[in-house]
């Protein structure tokens, strides 16, 4: 567990040294109400950024869109922050080395915990020089129609393993990539495993009932993220 948390799994290369799905998937968060963009460390890779090195805004994501995209790029960012409206896309970006990435976004609405409309969040996917594009195009296809299990098997790893959302889902979907299997026979297979035969101790049983029957009295308090960034605005 040490090796997954303090690593990134994101990063992981097959056994002979292709770059897997996994680094070329990453997720992306926008809030509305403070106008407010979010990368996961796959995604500001993507635009030349270590995580943590800009704080993205909607002029610098669209700053990176290639020239010729730029125009239908423009209106689609403005249907995103205006109306928050899910979409999909695919166009080139060009991160901060100059080089060119032929990248799959796809959005969808995002919500508070009480149900109101929050923003926009997604993935991105990077295409360029991927010659097993239709790898990358099940998977999101099972993301997209399968997306309740997926949520189900990532919460599952990060109560495990102690690591934020991205990251579950950077592992899902390298281990799909890596044994050939579909994304959605795959969390479904994680979750029967884990919820029959992980057994939880008694003491961290007891801790979780304590947790549960006083949940009430902590809804008011700011939430505490697992990770680098919260799953909600």
């Amino acid at each position: 567990m040490a090796g997954i948390e303090s690593g990134h799994s994101s990063s992981l290369v097959t056994t002979d040294g292709a770059i897997s799905v996994g680094e070329r998937v990453g997720s992306f968060r926008y809030c509305r109400a403070e106008d407010r963009w979010e990368w996961s460390d796959a995604v500001a890779r993507m635009h030349g950024y270590a995580l943590g090195q800009v704080r993205p805004t909607t002029a610098l994501v669209l700053s990176h869109i290639h020239p010729d995209d730029a125009s239908n790029l423009a209106l689609l960012i403005d249907a995103v922050t205006a109306d928050n409206q899910a979409f999909s896309s695919r166009h080139r970006i060009i991160d901060t080395h100059g080089h060119t990435h032929l990248v799959l976004v796809i959005g969808e609405h995002l919500y508070t915990n009480d149900g109101a409309l929050a923003g926009t969040q997604g993935l991105y996917v990077d295409l360029t020089d991927f010659e097993d594009s239709a790898t990358v195009e099940a998977a999101i296809v099972d993301f997209t129609a399968h997306r309740a299990s997926i949520e189900q098997a990532k919460g599952i790893l990060m109560m495990t393993y102690g690591i934020p959302a991205e990251r579950a889902f950077d592992i899902l979907v390298w281990r799909s990539q890596e044994t050939n299997t579909k994304l959605r026979t795959l969390v479904l297979q994680i979750i029967s495993d884990f919820t029959t035969h992980l057994r939880v101790p008694r003491d961290v049983r007891e801790h979780a009932d304590h947790l549960l029957l006083t949940a009430h009295r902590r809804v008011h308090a700011p939430l505490r993220p697992m990770g680098s960034q919260s799953d909600a605005c």
